[in-house]
């Protein structure tokens, strides 16, 4: 849970890396994209070595994908503030991480969970969806002048995708339940 606070801490620490994306740096945003790298490495590793590949090879997809965006920033000590930024999602894992528990609980009806749908929905466009857009705004203005833009745009507009499609499925359980009803995907939570 704690992790989660780190990237809008680092942001506090060093404001440049809302404007600055490419070349502000501060130690705790380097710090944060390197154990970041080392956390996707990790997973990545876990699951395949667990037999889990296949299914949860959209996880394997976002994490490739963010190691890639991350060795700019921990080689180059470029685009640090970009990483830090995408980073901002965590936040709303907290909301996510509790629906989901309440879900596995069943607990569907609780006061609580139909707070933190909508806690989830402004959390998921505020740390999720803005800063995303934010960074594909940033990267589609200078992707002509930067070679190593252009292979960080692709990521990002590659991650625009996958995010959407997150949230249009969390928008669907959430608030259109009664057409969720496939039982092929039973046990995973993502399309819940």
């Amino acid at each position: 849970m704690s992790a989660c606070l780190l990237p809008p801490l680092s942001v506090w620490q060093t404001p440049e890396m809302l404007v600055e994306i490419e070349t502000a740096w501060s130690l705790s945003g380097y710090l944060l994209v390197c154990f970041s790298a080392g956390y996707f490495i990790h997973d990545t590793v876990d699951i395949v070595v667990s037999g889990q590949a296949r299914a949860s090879w959209e996880y394997l997809v976002h994490h490739v994908m963010a190691m890639g965006a991350f060795i700019s920033g921990i080689f180059w000590s470029r685009f640090v503030g970009g990483g830090v930024l995408t980073l901002l999602v965590e936040v709303s894992n907290i909301f996510l991480t509790i629906r989901m528990m309440m879900k596995i609980n069943n607990a569907q009806d609780l006061l609580l969970y139909k707070i933190n749908k909508y806690v989830n929905l402004v959390m998921y466009f505020l740390f999720r969806l803005a800063p995303q857009a934010y960074l594909t705004y940033f990267f589609m203005q200078y992707v002509g002048q930067r070679s190593l833009g252009s292979f960080l745009l692709g990521i990002l507009l590659m991650l625009d995708i996958m995010i959407l499609i997150y949230f249009s499925r969390l928008l669907r359980s959430d608030f259109c339940p009664e057409r969720v009803t496939s039982p092929q995907h039973k046990d995973k939570f993502l399309t819940e």
